[in-house]
């Protein structure tokens, strides 16, 4: 009976999550969608034929959008894992100050954010280009990632570190053997959770690239202004299908768990 009700919970999160999508997808298909049709009376592939082609710009778009978000993230890792390190292993003099800092991002009006990041990258030559857009993007990336891996280093047992040192281990062959597969499951949350912030942020990317890094949010937000629902549908359908695919491909690593290594091995 549990695993019943199990079943049906799943399936009722799953509709409620692809129920939004079905309008999408019939709208990129649809030719002239109007009120009070139930469907649409005319069926055409030509907004997926646009969007495809090279004079749309939305290929270029979403292959700009997948540089900066993989770089951002790449970034907030070198970063945040040492830092998470540091917060979760440690403590020290400022840690409840330096974890305040991290969540000011959070906290903090977006727009008062926007607009300092924008005076400060201006004076700094940053702004309309695409490093300066990474570095923006890292604002709101990475106190998810400092935060996820604080949290995953306070269950991380050093000693296993120290016994591979003991055994002759280098420091780059104890982190590769013992650290990594410790953290890794919460690493991939982390560059999850990194990779759809840096992939969705639409006013960071507006005030700091100046319109000339024209990702994939803001190049969907041309066309809804122009009212082209249909290409606008296949642009988000497209705009959706990173997190589908990081999600299915992380899904096993981020629900794993390392026993031995971060709780020790137990009877």
């Amino acid at each position: 009976m549990r695993g019943s009700w199990r079943t049906l919970a799943g399936l009722g999160l799953a509709s409620w999550l692809i129920l939004p999508m079905v309008p999408l997808v019939i709208w990129s298909f649809a030719h002239g969608w109007r009120f009070p049709d139930l469907l649409p009376q005319t069926w055409s592939i030509k907004a997926w034929t646009y969007a495809l082609s090279p004079a749309s710009g939305v290929l270029n778009s979403f292959g700009l959008t997948t540089l900066i978000a993989a770089a951002t993230t790449l970034l907030a890792a070198l970063i945040g894992v040492p830092a998470g390190r540091a917060l979760g292993l440690h403590q020290f003099r400022g840690k409840t100050l330096v974890t305040l800092f991290l969540l000011a991002p959070a906290v903090l009006p977006g727009m008062a954010v926007v607009f300092g990041l924008h005076g400060l990258f201006l004076r700094l030559g940053l702004t309309g280009s695409v490093p300066g857009v990474v570095l923006a993007h890292l604002i709101p990336v990475l106190p998810y990632m400092t935060l996820i891996m604080a949290a995953v280093f306070s269950r991380f047992d050093p000693d296993f570190e120290a016994q591979a040192r003991t055994l002759g281990a280098t420091p780059f062959q104890t982190f590769r053997c013992v650290t990594l597969p410790a953290i890794l499951p919460g690493l991939l949350t982390g560059a999850l959770f990194a990779f759809l912030v840096s992939w969705s942020q639409y006013l960071l990317t507006l005030a700091i690239g100046g319109g000339r890094v024209q990702t994939l949010p803001l190049l969907m937000f041309g066309f809804v202004s122009a009212g082209r629902n249909d290409v606008t549908s296949a642009i988000a359908l497209l705009y959706i299908l990173p997190g589908l695919l990081i999600l299915a491909v992380t899904i096993r690593q981020v629900t794993g768990r390392n026993i031995a290594l971060t709780e020790g091995l137990r009877p």
